[in-house]
């Protein structure tokens, strides 16, 4: 027979479990599973993954886990998405006197985030016989009780469920006493002996009866107790309450000691049979009689223990009013005491984060956590009311389920400009005295590339000197990157595009980790000037972002040219000449103009002139910074005839470099000086013809390449959106020593480098080694201008 029941309870439990599957298959966010009590450890619930249709190969990926409090968890998860019985639930233990129950559990999975709701239905199971508190008790009974007297006993307990709790009482057949059962609703049922016929001492002193408590389960259980009734000589008046009802409202949490209400009640009989002493009625549990007492004496119900209004809001006492006779009568009344609620619980605030890092470039409305709040008070008391901190880009969204909160963002997030946020939580109920929680949540926001390198100049301009050592370092340029890891790690290039660009690029190279420029070759001032060319920054980021920047490089001179002498230059090519002149000169005449060129610029070619050798120093001197050599004096008949003028040029560089030439002064007759002369002259004529003409061919070269070389810069300007500029202008004037001046404009400033003769006004700018000149932008004629003396002696001004 026990296992035919216990087979239909398996039936029935697996059409209960099949419903479920059926019913979670309509309401994905939401299981329901069945398991009986007692159920041991490690058994199946369900398969949680399988019934929400997801991958099983992911759970672990996505931390597929349960949502628990801090006490042990009664279920597990393990790997496969199948949910286990972690601990032997007792029904009894875990739900009294609860018909449902059900626990529920929150399953979490992350990227992205999904929660489940899992219920458990934990059915009852017929474990539990009825028993009673004692195995025998004693009833006194008057005999003078009429027939209709009722007489309450105590009942039994069975902790199973409604359907599994005692069903009914049988008594044992007598001739005196039937049975009643009060129905008590969520205090069970409560036996009632009635008096159906009237005792009599005199024929029997006691009567013995058997009381049964029967349970609903199948099959059933009973438990038993022995009554043995005391037939009791006349007490004829029983007390009596003042009132047919007692009810009391009572504040949870009052102090010990604190006097609820009082009873009272009377009993007309005279003598120790008319005192009256109050207790508690038999069927107040141990429960009861640790939070209430009653004065015996006074009636007064006194509280005796901690009363909380979230573990019962109502309590029902019996109240015995009894009297002193020899046959004690006693008379019950039930008392209902109220139990008000105050705000006693602050809110429970339980967070759960799956993100410890959000992206910055996150969406607003993106879920960073998501909490649970809860209030055991009820009413506004466990009304709850929550927000964030508001320095924080975060707020609370409601969810679906009651007091279930979502953290989202509310705007765009920037890793560069705050890292890391800590957001408090501040929860507060709506009670008159409001209590509040906080839980602080850390979220740290992680890098994207979303930032450019940046270069600390834009545009660089570098100053070089010629001649430099080819493959060392020149220069370097630095980018900065506000990102972090690969996103800030930059490498460096060089931009080669175009053929012009190429061509300059070619000969350098950089160190892609620190931006490093180095040349490959000497650079030569006499060919380039300057130069521009473009670096670019690229960070490792994915996708890497870059910027670039102009690097515009000028070329300073050095004095790397020895003067080159033009004249006198004999036809074998050595710089030696011959000069004749009359005896009859007076002093002051010119004899001859020493030509002389540097390629140099600057003081490097700033050319000065001295008499190395001469035969006599009486006769002849040199102009230092033309050349003309003049007489000092008329000769006389003892001069010889023949002089040497040995000629030392030099530059003005650090290091000088310097050339000579020769020149013969022969002294002739008169005569013979205006025959040579004119000889000389139609010579000289052809030769000035020649010279001319390959002159006029130089410049008009000179003044094409530099008209074509202006157009370029200006055209390379215009094409660049950097407001550097660079002009430059080349002007030579030759009137013994060939002159240079090259102009151009860096920003607001503006550049000059000269020959030989600084202009007044001017000033020299720092590490240009004596080569440039800074020039104000508005000049007075006779200031900034450099003079160079002409052949015929009128100065020349070069602006």
């Amino acid at each position: 027979m026990a296992r035919r029941g216990y087979k239909a309870w398996l039936e029935r439990l697996v059409v209960l479990i099949l419903c479920l599957i059926l019913t979670s298959n309509i309401t994905s966010a939401q299981l329901r599973y069945s398991i009986p009590e007692e159920l041991t450890v490690g058994a199946v619930v369900g398969n949680i993954a399988k019934d929400l249709g997801l991958d099983t190969s992911a759970l672990n990926a996505r931390g597929f886990r349960i949502v628990s409090g801090s006490t042990e968890p009664l279920f597990q998860l393990n790997n496969n998405g199948i949910l286990h019985l972690n601990r032997k639930i007792d029904r009894e233990e875990v739900f009294e006197r609860i018909s449902t129950c059900i626990i529920n559990i929150k399953t979490v999975l992350e990227n992205p985030l999904e929660v489940h709701y899992v219920a458990i239905e934990v059915l009852d199971v017929n474990d539990h016989s009825p028993t009673f508190s004692e195995t025998e008790t004693h009833l006194e009974i008057s005999e003078s009780a009429l027939p209709g007297a009722r007489f309450q006993l105590q009942g039994a307990h069975d902790p199973d469920s409604d359907m599994y709790s005692i069903q009914l009482y049988q008594l044992s057949q007598n001739d005196h006493f039937r049975l009643e059962v009060k129905d008590r609703g969520e205090d069970g049922k409560i036996p009632v002996l009635y008096l159906h016929k009237p005792l009599d001492k005199e024929t029997a002193r006691s009567h013995r009866l058997l009381l049964t408590a029967v349970d609903g389960g199948k099959p059933a259980k009973s438990g038993t107790v022995r009554i043995i009734v005391h037939v009791l000589d006349v007490n004829d008046n029983m007390p009596v309450f003042a009132k047919d009802s007692y009810a009391a409202v009572l504040k949870e949490n009052s102090p010990i000691g604190t006097t609820i209400m009082q009873v009272n009640a009377t009993d007309l009989d005279d003598g120790l049979n008319g005192e009256v002493v109050y207790s508690f009625g038999n069927n107040v549990n141990n429960k009861l009689l640790k939070l209430f007492e009653v004065d015996a004496n006074t009636g007064e119900i006194i509280v005796k223990g901690l009363i909380d209004f979230e573990a019962k809001d109502r309590y029902e006492l019996d109240i015995k009013a009894s009297d002193k006779g020899t046959v004690p009568l006693a008379t019950e009344k039930s008392v209902v005491i109220t139990i008000v609620d105050l705000n006693d619980n602050a809110p429970e605030i339980e967070v759960t984060s799956f993100s410890s890092a959000i992206p910055e470039d996150s969406k607003p409305g993106t879920t960073v956590a998501l909490i649970s709040v809860t209030d055991n008070d009820s009413g506004l008391n466990g009304k709850v009311i929550c927000h964030i901190s508001e320095d924080v880009p975060f707020i609370l969204t409601p969810s679906l389920q009651d007091n279930m909160y979502s953290i989202v963002t509310k705007s765009l997030l920037d890793r560069e400009h705050q890292s890391k946020y800590d957001g408090t939580i501040t929860c507060k109920d709506a009670g008159e005295k409001t209590l509040s929680s906080y839980r602080t949540i850390s979220v740290t926001v992680s890098d994207v590339n979303d930032n450019s390198p940046e270069f600390s100049t834009n545009p660089y301009t570098f100053y070089v000197i010629e001649n430099n050592v080819a493959g060392a370092s020149l220069f370097s340029v630095s980018a900065y990157d506000y990102d972090e890891g690969d996103n800030a790690l930059i490498s460096y290039n060089i931009l080669r595009n175009g053929n012009e660009n190429k061509k300059i690029t070619s000969f350098l190279n950089i160190n892609s980790e620190n931006g490093d420029i180095l040349a490959l070759k000497s650079f030569d001032f006499e060919t380039l000037k300057t130069f521009q060319f473009r670096v670019v920054a690229t960070d490792s980021g994915t996708p890497s972002l870059s910027s670039n920047v102009t690097v515009n490089v000028f070329i300073l001179d050095q004095n790397d040219n020895a003067p080159v002498i033009l004249y006198p230059v004999s036809s074998n090519g050595s710089a030696e000449g011959v000069e004749e002149i009359p005896r009859n000169v007076n002093a002051g005449h010119l004899v001859t103009k020493v030509r002389a060129y540097d390629a140099d610029i600057g003081y490097n070619g700033w050319l000065l002139f001295s008499l190395q050798e001469v035969t006599d120093h009486s006769l002849f001197g040199l102009d230092r910074y033309t050349g003309r050599i003049r007489t000092l004096r008329s000769f006389t008949e003892t001069d010889e005839a023949e002089h040497k003028l040995v000629i030392l040029v030099k530059d003005n560089g650090n290091v000088s470099l310097s050339a000579t030439a020769t020149v013969i002064v022969k002294v002739v007759e008169p005569k013979e000086a205006f025959a040579a002369a004119d000889v000389k002259s139609a010579t000289n004529d052809e030769e000035d013809n020649n010279v001319t003409f390959y002159l006029m061919i130089t410049l008009s070269s000179v003044s094409t390449l530099f008209l074509i070389s202006i157009i370029v810069l200006i055209a390379m300007q215009c094409s660049k959106s950097t407001d550097y500029t660079s002009k430059y202008l080349q002007e030579t004037n030759y009137d013994g020593t060939l002159c240079h001046s090259i102009q151009y404009r860096s920003g607001d400033k503006r550049y000059m480098l000269v020959g030989p003769r600084m202009s007044v006004g001017s000033t020299i700018v720092p590490g240009s080694h004596a080569n440039t000149l800074m020039l104000p932008d508005r000049r007075t004629p006779g200031e900034g201008s450099r003079v160079c003396k002409g052949s015929d002696g009128v100065a020349d001004r070069v602006a």
